[in-house]
């Protein structure tokens, strides 16, 4: 009985026809980059300090010293959420008398902002912060709007592989796409901080959908050589593209709005994909409907210039066409024995601590010294090479060595940042980068490496665990930028230095 694989051997691994499918389908994932790292920009935190009303009964001077200052990293800057009271403060003015010689500020009573904010307009002109206030008491909402978009990816990818098994590849390819760009396109005109999230939860479904259908979708088409070049390469390189334009949008956009829409409307350059992208060959043979898989089939040979045999698909002698009945792994199964257990417990660890490794740099970028455009588009074209490694030493060296060797690499320079004097934030900014360039290698591997350590009975449902398991590691990510500067890099490289140990 002959295979899919050896019915289509005739049209080649590397036509005009795969290289069409190879980067249409790449193209697809570049909105992915930058959709899914928009809350770096959408949700920057711009400098605010606590609003002195116009009405307020101060001179000049006393105004000026409305703000008590603190020590924040080192340096003593004005509080970003207390004021002295205003109600002293003009009883004092009245008096003449002047802060600092004559009243000692340190004594005076203090006050929340009771009158709202005043925020800077040098990095960001507009974020969500700035435009429902989400400081202060209210910060806890920044990092839930990034973990409850992960949630959505979460729900996304349990739902996605379902329905793209049930409707087809490409039909859910292209309504998760539409899901991800219409819904990004309604969180422009959100009203309130609730439904902005709420809308971003639904865009993070319809983001790793896409992703996860389109990388289903090209390596049932393409052979076997293509396929792991596309799987390691392809899709990872293009998303890195995309990461890398959401810094350039945003550094020329700066209303959170504005820039919104300026990321949707790149969704739309996707519709002409649905005349051009086929649909799976092999889905169609699984669900009885050779005529079409022929058609497609033939297509390819057309494009390739390739002549097609008389006879593609015969019913009685495709063994795709009648699966065989195997015997249902559930999850208990990948605690059944102590050596499966093992694995399973080291891969779910690493799978979770490598996703808050990979996020947690990603999502603190604009925490970091220098230009928050730069080092966002820094940590995104670092990704390139990184993945390009990656693959290399997938083919050349064991997957232990290679896994192992990358997340040292990222959890020691990051680690390392801290015996870095203060005045050398170029060094930091550069081993933050290096230790990127680590996590992601290893991200990227941990694929492949999960798929070859289970046997095959138990292999979908190990990779359904541990995807789990990176979701709620990225899920967690962004409460370790909401630890600050400091504490978030430490946390990271402890971490990651732990589980390679």
């Amino acid at each position: 009985m002959r295979d899919y694989e050896e019915v289509t051997a005739f049209l080649g691994e590397w036509g005009r026809f795969q290289r069409l499918v190879f980067f249409l389908l790449s193209a697809s994932i570049i909105p992915n980059g930058f959709n899914g790292m928009s809350a770096v920009f959408l949700a920057g935190t711009p400098e605010h300090r606590c609003a002195v009303p116009p009405g307020a009964n101060l001179s000049e001077e006393w105004r000026n010293a409305s703000i008590p200052l603190e020590l924040r990293g080192g340096v003593t800057e004005p509080s970003r959420c207390r004021r002295y009271r205003l109600a002293v403060l003009a009883n004092l003015s009245a008096l003449g008398l002047r802060p600092g010689s004559d009243v000692q500020l340190a004594e005076l009573e203090q006050e929340p902002c009771l009158d709202g904010w005043e925020y800077s307009r040098d990095v960001y002109h507009s974020t969500i912060v700035s435009e429902w206030n989400l400081v202060c008491e209210d910060d806890w909402k920044v990092p839930l709007t990034t973990s409850l978009f992960f949630v959505g990816v979460l729900i996304g990818s349990f739902i996605s592989g379902q329905l793209s098994d049930r409707f087809g590849r490409k039909s859910i390819l292209f309504l998760t796409m539409a899901v991800q760009t219409g819904f990004s396109f309604l969180q422009i005109f959100s009203t309130s901080w609730e439904m902005f999230t709420v809308l971003f939860l639904i865009v993070g479904m319809g983001q790793i959908s896409n992703y996860v259908v389109a990388f289903i979708l090209g390596t049932e088409i393409l052979g076997k050589s293509v396929r792991i070049l596309f799987s390691t390469l392809g899709v990872c390189v293009f998303f890195a593209i995309g990461y890398m334009l959401l810094p350039l949008f945003a550094y020329f956009i700066r209303d959170w709005r504005m820039l919104l829409l300026a990321l949707t409307l790149p969704g739309l350059l996707c519709v002409p994909l649905w005349w051009i992208i086929p649909e799976s060959p092999r889905w169609l043979i699984s669900q009885g409907r050779y005529k079409e898989a022929e058609v497609i089939i033939r297509k390819a040979a057309k494009i390739n210039n390739t002549p097609a045999p008389a006879v593609l698909f015969d019913a009685a002698e495709m063994q795709d066409s009648k699966p065989q009945q195997q015997q249902k792994a559930i999850l208990l199964d990948l605690f059944r024995t102590r050596n499966i257990a093992t694995i399973t417990i080291m891969s779910l660890l690493l799978w979770f601590f490598t996703s808050v490794g990979y996020f947690g740099l990603s999502l603190n970028t604009p925490n970091l010294h220098g230009d928050a455009y730069i080092n966002c588009f820094l940590s995104a074209v670092i990704e390139v090479p990184a993945y390009i490694i990656a693959w290399l030493l997938l083919r050349s060296l064991p997957r232990r060595y290679s896994i192992s060797g990358t997340l040292i690499l990222g959890g020691g320079v990051v680690l390392f940042i801290k015996l870095v004097p203060t005045d050398l934030n170029v060094l930091s900014v550069c081993l933050v980068m290096l230790g990127k360039f680590g996590i992601t290698a290893a991200f990227s591997m941990l694929y492949v490496y999960n798929v070859e350590l289970y046997p095959t009975l138990v292999r979908n449902m190990a990779v359904g665990a541990t995807s789990t398991a990176s979701r709620l590691g990225s899920i967690i990510a962004p409460y370790f930028v909401y630890l600050g500067e400091v504490s978030c890099t430490l946390a990271l490289s402890c971490i990651i230095a732990h589980k390679t140990t």
